[in-house]
């Protein structure tokens, strides 16, 4: 289901294959969220078009959307009419981003402010030991997702591989807390072996353990001794305040060495443009985010040179490409520049979120096939060098 071609004499960075159901993906690889079970603002040709080899889709959301047709759901392949690999996560993000994100005012990696600063919410989620409780609002009724009816529901969705449900802890919870949440993590990941049933679905296991390296190895050991397909690792990253980047990749460093060199990594919710090499580096095979998408539909473009806003009047009589090297649909297009798509975003125009998206999709896309290129080359540290150093040393 995995192999691994060629490895970095370098780092941790390697070049593999994984086989689905439905295809090959070529790792290191972008997944693209579509959370709602579609890529916002893409059809299947413009899919094909950006170099998407594989799509993440949202079990809860899902889940709370469909409700009883999920029953009779046709599957995720032919309701997104997407005849390549597809990924499901567990829910388990959403008792973070539901819960204690609300709560705690954090996301899951990057900047913490004080407690003067955060702004707090209320939490949506009550964690049990057997599964956790949401509610859509604060004076809501509460409903029910546990490990066992995860895998139902990834199952009844189809994808080509699906998530065990876990919790996702904080990054300003406690030891305690973190190493409660890892135990649950640990507990659920047997039971999603136990109860599931389709063979031609590959399940991963998800590390957690914050920011803590003796839980992140504890982790990572009692996961990857278990019968996986492959491994998620999840969580929230650094427990201090200021930018924890440095601190989640150095957790990287405390969770591969534990995995099966055989199978595949995933790194959830992750995929700036230096996390990408970071995380390469490292040894991760799969990365999921929503900036390409989320970004694009706000204005926001992603070049070798850094992101800009498309918006600000600065680009309305900007007659470049939005990159010009760039072979995506939306730059080999002679007629469309900045100044077109700056218009098209002032005028409210649907079709400057989809020009953005494929833009910012296929160069998400084609930086990963030019980082696997680099990894057959031998040539991965050069490249990761002068890539990043490009983006410090250029302007738009």
């Amino acid at each position: 289901m995995f192999e691994v071609i060629k490895k970095d004499s370098e780092s941790r960075a390697r070049f593999g294959v994984l086989k689905t159901a439905h295809g090959f993906v070529e790792t290191p690889a972008y997944t693209i969220v579509g959370t709602h079970a579609e890529v916002r603002c893409l059809s299947p040709v413009d899919l094909v078009s950006t170099k998407t080899q594989i799509i993440i889709a949202n079990t809860y959301y899902l889940w709370r959307t469909l409700g009883d047709k999920l029953e009779s759901f046709e599957g995720l392949h032919k309701r997104m009419n997407w005849p390549a690999s597809i990924m499901t996560d567990s829910g388990g993000f959403q008792v973070f981003s539901l819960g204690f994100a609300r709560e705690h005012g954090v996301g899951k990696v990057g900047k913490f402010f004080s407690s003067e600063e955060r702004e707090s919410r209320p939490n949506l989620v009550r964690v049990t030991d057997d599964g956790a409780w949401f509610k859509e609002k604060p004076d809501g009724p509460e409903f029910f997702l546990d490990a066992k009816l995860s895998i139902s529901i990834q199952e009844k969705l189809g994808a080509d591989i699906i998530l065990a449900f876990d919790e996702c802890s904080s990054p300003l919870h406690d030891h305690e807390y973190t190493k409660k949440a890892m135990e649950r993590t640990h507990k659920w990941a047997k039971i999603c072996l136990d109860v599931k049933t389709r063979n031609d679905q590959m399940i991963y296991g998800i590390v957690q353990g914050g920011a803590f390296e003796d839980l992140r190895k504890e982790s990572a050991k009692f996961i990857g001794a278990l019968p996986f397909h492959g491994f998620g690792i999840g969580g929230a990253f650094g427990n201090s305040f200021g930018d924890s980047k440095e601190a989640s990749f150095k957790e990287l460093g405390w969770i591969i060495p534990y995995l099966p060199e055989n199978k595949p990594r995933h790194f959830l919710g992750i995929g700036r443009i230096d996390d990408l090499f970071l995380g390469v580096e490292a040894g991760i095979d799969t990365f999921d985010c929503v900036i390409p998408t989320r970004e694009a539909r706000h204005g926001s473009l992603w070049t070798p040179v850094g992101r800009f806003d498309i918006k600000k009047g600065v680009y309305k009589n900007d007659y470049r490409k939005i990159q010009d090297d760039c072979l995506c649909e939306v730059c080999s297009e002679k007629n469309t520049t900045r100044q077109n798509i700056h218009e098209l975003f002032k005028n409210k125009d649907k079709e400057a979120a989809r020009f953005a998206t494929i833009h910012n999709v296929f160069f998400f896309n084609n930086l990963m096939t030019q980082i696997r290129r680099s990894i057959l080359d031998g040539n991965f540290p050069r490249f990761k060098e002068r890539f990043l150093r490009g983006i410090a040393s250029k302007g738009l």
